[in-house]
């Protein structure tokens, strides 16, 4: 049986080893966010978590399995290590998924044997095996991963992979755990592979690299001309360290450069198809989401979603691209999903215009989530003539992608200059509805407005990130601000925008508060349960 394939797989693993960034946790309704946006992004499988971790963990793979991962949906993975309570969790969680997968790994690399695992090769060689097949009973789609193959002896590496593929195992991953290898290094290791491993015509080579010297999607790509069809990435590349391969980089480059990669998969140079599922127009809007959520923004230069991805300030570029985009342009702004329209909807326009414009934009929301966003519509329309798309889609990531609203903030006011103190008052109902006022200084507006809004809330946290950037262009555009907090060694970010900047700083304050609150209640319900079945 050959199962390899003709196109590239897109395993998406933003919601478990890019929610290991430090400071990127996120809460069961932005993990659904995120893996709805995903599957209207068209991946073909979402690493929805590691079940056996926490509750928390189990209960965001099971509500994704049963939202997501519906009939004509993505594959919904659950991440186990070679053990039989970590694989029986996941099967657990994933019950609900009309198609799911079971991944789990042990390292083979003896720097892991001898001071993480302390056990002999033997002893690896012989629960590989064992553990895919026990993961065989729980679904028929099991990926085996070799940690830190990239370190890894190859023979050795080579009997494992076979015994694994013998076993069950439909994917063979061979992870860069450490973001080590060179790309010649990297595509030598997957032919290896391909040349040395008797039945790997029964298993798709898959991919995981970690960005560590920034190697990554060139080590990817190299490995897709040695054989690799599946690779495993993440929105943005976030992730542990240095982070992961980046879906959005990985995904333009094949489809920018189809013909030189076409005939590595058996194609004509000159065919068109696509080489992966994905819709590139949901590339941007998936970028935003994540980085709101997570709390981690983008930095300007970053390739395909960065704001000057697109941009051109030299005059000679400018001139060319005036003359013909492919001067200075490998591809489209709209294609990821920017769209240069200009006026969409003024103060004028309905609710029904604006709805139906959102929709155009991919959003599906609520009644309540639309009632609020035409609210927030409403008021920058009265404060801006032009409302773009951009504008659009910020307004509904403030009013949909909040935390569970503890905090509220119903007034704030500062007054500053190069000749005052600056002063900011505030008023926050609370989460027992009651309004309280406090005021305070601060070496700026902002600085005040936060000491205000601790002095009230009064929960302990160090501001560690603050930045700000303009939705659009214009003195009159909308500001994104975005926050972390730490607070017993756990980072909560905020995000919010609003045409008054100090104004959305003090929302994605409140923000960064109230995810962090609902996360002490939500502990302080565990150790209560966990007290009362004792």
């Amino acid at each position: 049986m050959n199962v390899q394939s003709d196109r590239i797989i897109i395993f998406d693993t933003t919601l478990r080893d890019g929610e290991q960034s430090p400071g990127a946790s996120l809460n069961l309704d932005e993990k659904l966010s995120i893996a709805k946006s995903l599957a209207r992004l068209g991946v073909d499988i979402i690493e929805a978590g590691f079940p056996y971790t926490s509750p928390g963990d189990f209960e965001a793979v099971q509500r994704i399995a049963e939202v997501v991962g519906i009939e004509g949906g993505p594959t919904i993975c659950g991440l186990a290590r070679a053990r039989t309570e970590d694989i029986a969790r996941a099967g657990e969680a994933l019950k609900p998924a009309h198609k799911s997968r079971i991944h789990t790994f042990i390292a083979t690399s003896d720097i892991h044997l001898k001071y993480k695992l302390k056990r002999s090769r033997s002893e690896v060689l012989a629960i590989a095996p064992e553990m895919v097949a026990y993961a065989k009973t729980f679904t028929d789609d099991v990926e085996f991963s070799p940690e830190d193959a990239g370190r890894s002896d190859p023979e050795f590496l080579y009997q494992v992979l076979e015994a694994a593929i013998d076993a069950g195992a439909t994917t063979v991953n061979i992870p860069d755990t450490v973001g080590y290898l060179t790309p010649g290094e990297f595509g030598a290791l997957i032919g290896g592979i391909k040349k040395n491993v008797p039945n790997i015509d029964r298993a798709i080579i898959s991919v995981h690299g970690h960005n560590d010297l920034g190697l990554a999607v060139a080590n990817f790509l190299e490995a897709i001309k040695n054989g690799a069809r599946q690779l495993e990435c993440t929105i943005n590349g976030i992730g542990e360290r240095a982070g992961n391969a980046a879906l959005e980089e990985l995904v333009m480059a094949l489809y920018v450069r189809r013909q030189y990669f076409n005939p590595f998969l058996g194609r004509p140079a000159e065919s068109e198809e696509p080489l992966t599922n994905i819709d590139t127009r949901q590339i941007a809007k998936t970028s935003r989401l994540v980085s709101n959520l997570t709390g981690m923004t983008v930095q300007p230069n970053k390739a395909i979603v960065g704001a000057n991805a697109f941009a051109h300030e030299s005059g000679i570029h400018q001139d060319g691209v005036l003359k013909n985009r492919l001067t200075y342009e490998i591809m489209d702004a709209e294609s990821i999903g920017l769209t240069n329209n200009l006026i969409v909807l003024g103060k004028l326009s309905g609710r029904h215009a604006f709805s139906t414009r959102l929709k155009e934009l991919g959003y599906e929301l609520s009644e309540t989530e639309l009632n609020k966003a035409f609210v927030r519509f409403k008021e920058v329309a009265d404060k801006k003539k032009e409302i773009t798309d951009w504008d659009l889609e910020a307004i509904v990531n403030d009013e949909t992608q909040q935390p569970a609203e503890l905090f509220r903030l119903e007034f704030v006011q500062v007054s500053c200059g190069d000749r005052a103190c600056p002063t900011a008052t505030v008023t926050i109902r609370t989460p027992e509805g009651e309004e309280r006022t406090d005021a305070a200084i601060g070496t700026g507006p902002v600085d005040a407005v936060y000491k205000a809004i601790n002095r009230v809330t009064n929960i302990p946290n160090e501001l560690i990130e603050f930045s700000v950037k303009s939705v659009t262009e214009g003195i009159d555009a909308m500001g994104e601000v975005t926050i972390r907090l730490r607070h017993q060694g756990r980072t909560y970010s905020g995000h919010a925008a609003n045409t008054d900047i100090i104004v959305a700083s003090a929302r994605a304050y409140i923000s960064a508060l109230n995810r962090l609150c609902g996360a002490l209640q939500r502990q302080q319900s565990d150790a209560t349960q966990a007290i009362a079945t004792i």
